[in-house]
């Protein structure tokens, strides 16, 4: 049996690609509601988006799903995209915007390394967006390893981050 591999600490998930039943409405939501940037667009089909002048964080293609229904929510596939905001305020921001937006937000949850909320886009692909605690702030077990967990969000504490 071949030595035990172990990848690179340093590697990163570049960008998810979806598949999309109507491009302009999921540019609606991912750029008009979400703000991420338009970086380009393939004919009608495909488009790139991206937070920071990034070449793309998500990729949009309706190349063999123009006009379709979403799967199941058991069907196998993807469960969800995270995308993981740099601070608690930007966090805060965003809940504020889905909040004032009437977005349907799906949950909310404290996991003790992040705090997330969860909803859907307009193809019902789940996506979280979260911010990560220091990680000198992660819960650990009597081992020393991270003890995740789901409890609920203290959303009142989010919201105060626009106070401050």
């Amino acid at each position: 049996m071949a030595p035990t591999y172990t990848i690179p600490v340093q590697t990163r998930i570049g960008h998810v690609h979806l598949k999309v039943a109507d491009l302009n409405k999921s540019l609606g939501f991912y750029c008009g509601l979400l703000g991420f940037t338009l970086i380009s667009k393939y004919g009608e089909d495909a488009a790139f988006i991206a937070a920071g002048g990034y070449h793309h964080h998500i990729g949009l293609n309706t190349w063999y799903s123009k006009n379709t229904k979403p799967v199941t929510v058991r069907a196998p596939g993807l469960f969800h995209t995270a995308i993981l905001y740099p601070e608690r305020k930007d966090l805060a921001f965003i809940y504020q915007r889905l909040l004032t937006e009437k977005y349907p937000i799906t949950g909310v949850a404290d996991h003790g390394v992040s705090e997330a909320i969860y909803l859907g886009d307009p193809d019902e692909n789940g996506i979280e967006l979260y911010w990560d605690r220091p990680k000198d702030q992660w819960p650990l077990n009597e081992k020393g390893h991270i003890e995740m967990f789901t409890k609920p969000l203290d959303v009142l504490g989010l919201l105060s981050e626009l106070e401050k």
